[in-house]
């Protein structure tokens, strides 16, 4: 099944979030049209889920914002997070029904192409009941917050790569205590180029979707969502 792949770059968390949003009107407009994964990296942001989360920031909102992180509400399930340079974040805009999964077998699926993406690396994390993603030990090393609306998702995944941690160290992931967070290049305690990685991502996406994968350019969605 031929899908669309749009790079964003890096791109600041709520213009990302606007063209998730007219991505899944652009998909529901006409059930024969594509399905997308959208690849990007967010400036620091804190974000908060449906379960809010704001109560785990562990430093005042006023001196985060002022140190240049911003935080966003979202419609995404789960508790508060980080996004941050250096961490490889995915938005697939599926038709769950047209493409014949759950919801639960679609975020095993995320966290497979996760699993997958750092095994090409040297690094072999595992699933834990506690909260869905991907784990080292006791430290988180890839996240998963999705939504659907209307049978289409939107959020997705997000893998550490190479980051500074500070800022995990304001908040309490997730809403778990007693939890660390972890990157593969801390894990491997080696460069790691993060464009290869994003390579690994999308090829493993693109297999367990079972997806042909057709790059295109936002341009493409942008006004068209109806």
């Amino acid at each position: 099944m031929e899908s669309f792949l749009i790079d964003l770059g890096r791109m600041d968390y709520s213009h990302a979030h606007q063209f998730q949003l007219d991505c899944v009107e652009y998909r529901l407009a006409d059930r024969d049209r594509s399905d997308i994964f959208l690849v990007t990296e967010h400036p620091p942001v804190f974000t908060l889920g449906s379960r809010g989360g704001l109560e785990y920031l562990t430093v005042a909102r006023e001196y985060a914002e002022k140190r240049g992180v911003s935080i966003v509400q979202t419609e995404r399930g789960g508790n508060i997070t980080y996004h941050g340079p250096g961490q490889l974040v995915a938005y697939p805009i599926i038709n769950l029904r047209q493409a014949k999964l759950s919801i639960t077998d679609y975020v095993s699926l995320l966290e497979e192409a996760m699993i997958c993406c750092a095994g090409e690396f040297g690094v072999f994390p595992e699933r834990d009941s506690r909260n869905r993603g991907i784990w080292i030990g006791n430290n988180k090393i890839g996240s998963i917050g999705i939504r659907v609306r209307h049978g289409v998702t939107f959020h997705g995944l997000a893998l550490n790569v190479d980051l500074d941690f500070e800022h995990f160290g304001w908040i309490q992931p997730c809403g778990l205590s007693n939890v660390g967070v972890t990157s593969l290049v801390r894990e491997t305690d080696s460069r790691i180029e993060f464009t290869k990685v994003k390579e690994q991502l999308i090829s493993h996406l693109e297999r367990l979707f079972a997806r042909q994968f057709v790059t295109v350019p936002p341009t493409l969605i942008s006004g068209k969502a109806a």
